[in-house]
């Protein structure tokens, strides 16, 4: 219901300008209008006042209220879905460290992916106990690897981050009602 309001208020405000702008676009400043000269911007505006321009200047400022309270209480979105993560996890299957630019890249995006999935099975409905090993298996990699993210450092754990990787690829493909 608070969402209808704040659109309302948003369409609402979006609208005056148009309509302040509408009586002025239509006759250009230099053609006449009726054979008398065509009005100013300032005319327009002093033949718009009165009580649909006060409805307007309503909405007006009954937007800026919904959108100064919805910037206090922006949505929470709940907590990524376990399929959701794993997908990004499973994008990393076919890359390699064919080259030391890809490599660095990928061994970040794996150890990043893992994270992810990491959260979003702790989060997950069915509680973290139904994805014990997975959980583990970061754990562990995460204890291993530790805070050091460079290249050089990755790089002497890929068979562990590769490693983990692959043991939860096919952890989750017997489990999947847990990805679909």
């Amino acid at each position: 219901m608070r969402t209808r309001r704040i659109r309302r208020a948003r369409a609402a405000a979006l609208a005056v300008p148009v309509a302040l702008l509408l009586p002025s676009c239509s006759v250009s400043a230099d053609r006449e209008v009726d054979g008398g000269p065509s009005p100013s911007r300032s005319a327009v505006t002093e033949t718009t006042a009165g009580p649909a321009s006060e409805e307007l200047r309503s909405i007006a400022s009954a937007s800026a209220e919904a959108e100064e309270s919805a910037a206090f209480s922006p949505p929470s979105p709940g907590p990524e879905a376990v399929r959701d993560a794993f997908a990004g996890l499973q994008a990393t299957l076919n890359d390699s460290c064919g080259t030391p630019g890809n490599c660095e890249y990928l061994l970040n995006r794996v150890v990043g992916e893992l994270e992810r999935l990491d959260a979003a099975m702790k989060a997950d409905g069915k509680g973290p106990g139904h994805f014990p090993e997975p959980i583990e298996w970061i754990a562990a990699m995460r204890e291993r690897i530790g805070e050091d993210r460079s290249y050089e450092h990755l790089k002497s754990h890929q068979d562990l981050i590769f490693g983990t990787r692959d043991r939860i690829n096919v952890w989750m493909q017997d489990h999947p009602d847990d990805y679909r």
